[in-house]
């Protein structure tokens, strides 16, 4: 029994179960002081047990010390860092060049036998989906069609030769459509055109209807000077603006920026996409109804959209009305037989290309353009136009607004690109990933396209079509350069009604996240109301300013956490030496005349005045109005031993039987769950130490971690060259209940 016990103690050594060994054996002890040192209550031990824990009392063992780490200076580290990264060597060319072109690295192990068919099906699926959806997405971006299907073109191109996902689709995306719009319509108006589609009317008055593309404005725009029209204007404001946002996400891959995703929560993110699905919503209705609206400038756009629609009700195109609702019926079916038999259906159904096939069909032989004023695509031409050098004159109107789509592209290209990494068994390079979508947006810009970022619902099909690598985006490029070499002009008749539906069915995932609230506010209410803040914030006021109050509120719902976190009082495990909240469990026996308090938060200037008032509230003792009581009843003690005339010391006794009042001598601070202290949360923990003391409470720390202890010793919590350290800091609360107690008996017994 002996033997077994004195291997149970060491192993409690071991754990840190008890840190202070030779602390609590350094002096004899009686064997009642063993009892209610290292044992429970409820515990008892045998005569070898006892007499085995008393022979260790000779046994002397000191505490855990901690490991010395040299640290480099700074100037030594960016010499290092100098030397590894501006040296230059064949090795280094090489590994640069193939970190900066994956596919130069994993091309010539392409397994043709292997990969070949599920590349070829799933880049040809990819891509037949891409003409319809690039063709419409141009109609949220303020651009003719012929441009969107440049920017699928080239994005797939691009990212196949830098990006690292094997299954992420990059190219054209609603969102950042609806933000490049936005911003196009902004300086369009500005620049005195007429925003009504069927119109390319100047602020100089000048008009030119469907023929017109000869009609040339000269315009003057602060230091711009250039012969161009609307359209012209339009896509120049569109390619600075994807040039800048390319840039700032080439910079922030270099500069290591990427951290600045992290405060884009899955909530926010939710919530900024719905809200901007509404915005979506509300801009395509019109086409819907066949209204000639334009798309309203400054905040409010969904209000004030749908004010304008109802005020123009009456001027519906039943011939669009009709068709709109034929098309979303279709489409709503396909998606729905989709979903419900996607185990069966082994490639999806491509219901947007039949749609547009049939539609554009229909349109040019009943002639619905002429025959009923619907609103058609217009002339898509064929082949590529001159590349052009964004205009650098354009780039101060743009550069703020290029910020936002800079972090939302690379932030979903990112989240999904590791999604979809994770779940096929491979590993990204999210730093690598933002310099692909970086140069995706770069490199197009000058051939006439605009932001692009990866998509969800693309990325999902191309993964259940058998896409085994980046040579589908190859394929789907193939698919898309044929539609610009020879398919193009087909498209002239195809009504814009069309498109908008296309573009409405493609946010039924997003609208979906509504129907999820209650489920996400039962499983946590702050993430609920993060969201539905973002949502109506960009539904209500705009995108751009929607996603900032989204990232300043669930910032603020994070301070606020920590600024009013749990507190508890513990109570022991019975039959162990754990310890747990007492309001949360049952079963659980206080420590006698022991208070133990547990702070889950970090503790630094914003929340240590609540962790002040958690604690007095939780032992019932506020040092300072106990202090201030004594004085009182003190001086009252003297003034009736005055009248009395009785000596000094009945008023000490007095004083002493009302420090009696205080049911606890110690109060043990449980750190495991404060992370981090600043100045502020030390200077707390040294007035807490310094007050108790003063009413006789000792406080003694528990579980704190070695920046916490760090801290504290540079605060000088410990005293002159941590004298202290081993009578205020202990590894387990075990430990520091074993010490508290002793040290009590110890008091006890000298004063006997």
């Amino acid at each position: 029994m002996a033997n077994v016990f004195s291997i149970l103690l060491i192993r409690s050594y071991a754990k840190g179960e008890i840190q202070h060994f030779r602390l609590l054996f350094l002096q004899p002890m009686k064997t009642t002081d063993v009892r209610k040192v290292c044992l429970k209550p409820h515990q008892s031990m045998g005569p070898s047990s006892l007499k085995a824990m008393e022979d260790l009392n000779s046994v002397t063992v000191g505490p855990l010390k901690r490991r010395e780490r040299q640290r480099k200076r700074i100037p030594e580290i960016i010499k290092t860092k100098l030397q590894r990264n501006l040296s230059c060597s064949g090795t280094k060319v090489k590994k640069t060049l193939t970190g900066f072109f994956p596919v130069v690295k994993w091309l010539p192990k392409y397994n043709v036998k292997e990969y070949l068919w599920g590349d070829l099906m799933s880049g040809l699926i990819i891509g037949i989906i891409l003409i319809p959806q690039a063709i419409a997405y141009c109609l949220l971006a303020g651009l003719e069609p012929i441009y969107g299907l440049y920017t699928s073109f080239f994005a797939n191109i691009i990212y196949f030769l830098m990006g690292t996902s094997k299954h992420v689709s990059v190219g054209i995306f609603s969102l950042m459509s609806l933000m490049v719009g936005q911003v196009v319509d902004r300086e369009v108006y500005l620049a005195g055109f007429d925003l009504n589609e069927d119109s390319t009317k100047s602020a100089f008055g000048l008009n030119s209807t469907g023929e017109a593309n000869t009609t040339l404005v000269n315009l003057k725009i602060m230091a711009l000077n250039m012969e161009c029209g609307k359209e012209c204007y339009a896509i120049s404001i569109a390619t600075a603006l994807t040039f800048l946002a390319g840039v700032y996400q080439v910079l922030m891959a270099v500069l290591r920026l990427g951290f600045v995703s992290i405060y884009l929560s899955a909530p926010m993110l939710d919530g900024f996409a719905t809200g901007a699905s509404c915005t979506i919503l509300t801009v395509q209705a019109k086409y819907l109804l066949g209204l000639k609206i334009p798309r309203h400038q400054g905040y409010g756009t969904v209000v004030v959209t749908w004010i304008n629609i109802f005020k123009n009700i009456h001027k519906t195109n039943f011939c669009d009305l009709i068709t709109s609702a034929i098309c979303i019926t279709v489409l709503v079916a396909g998606k729905e037989i989709q979903d419900r038999y996607k185990d069966r259906l082994k490639i999806p159904l491509p219901t947007e290309l039949v749609v547009v096939a049939v539609a554009t069909i229909v349109s040019h032989f009943a002639d619905l353009n002429g025959q009923f004023s619907s609103s058609i695509s217009g002339a898509i031409p064929t082949g590529f136009v001159p590349p052009k050098v964004p205009s650098f004159e354009l780039m101060p109107r743009v550069a703020y607004d290029a910020i936002p789509l800079a972090v939302i592209s690379f932030a979903f290209t990112v989240s999904l690109s590791e999604m979809f990494a994770k779940k096929n068994g491979y590993t990204v390079k999210p730093n690598q990933e933002m310099i692909a979508i970086g140069f995706c947006n770069i490199i197009p810009s000058f051939f006439h396209s605009f932001t692009t970022s990866a998509a969800l619902a693309k990325t999902m099909v191309k993964d259940s079509t058998g896409c085994k690598t980046q040579v589908s985006s190859i394929v789907s490029a193939l698919v898309v350069l044929l539609v610009l070499l020879f398919f193009a002009p087909f498209f002239y008749a195809l009504q814009k009604c069309v498109l908008a539906c296309i573009i409405i069915v493609s946010l039924r995932g997003a609208l979906r996240k509504f129907l999820d609230v209650p489920k996400q506010w039962r499983e946590s209410k702050i993430e609920a109301i993060v969201w539905f803040m973002t949502m109506s914030s960009t539904a209500l006021i705009s995108v751009e300013l929607g996603l900032a109050i989204g990232v300043v509120f669930s910032l603020i719902c994070v301070v606020a956490q920590t600024q009013n976190p749990k507190v508890s009082l513990l109570g022991q495990i019975e039959q162990t030496n754990d310890f747990e909240d007492m309001e949360e469990y049952d079963n659980l026996s206080p420590v006698p005349k022991v208070k133990i308090f547990r702070f889950q938060s970090p503790l630094f200037y914003a929340n240590k005045d609540f962790f002040l008032k958690s604690l007095y509230k939780a032992t019932d003792l506020e040092p300072f109005l106990e202090i201030t009581r004594r004085r009182k009843l003190e001086k009252k003690a003297r003034e009736k031993a005055a009248k009395k005339a009785v000596d000094e010391t009945n008023g000490d006794v007095s004083v002493n039987l009302i420090s009696k009042n205080i049911d606890f001598h110690t109060i043990i601070l449980d750190c495991s769950c404060i992370s981090i202290i600043d100045t502020a949360g030390v200077s707390t923990f040294k007035m807490v130490l310094k007050d108790y003391k003063e009413v006789g409470v000792n406080v003694i720390l528990a579980c704190c971690n070695t920046p916490v202890i760090d801290a504290l010793r540079r605060g000088s919590f410990f005293g002159a060259a941590d004298k202290n350290m081993e009578q205020l800091s202990f590894h387990t609360i075990h430990s520091a209940v074993c010490f508290a107690t002793r040290t009590t008996q110890l008091v006890n017994d000298s004063s006997v």
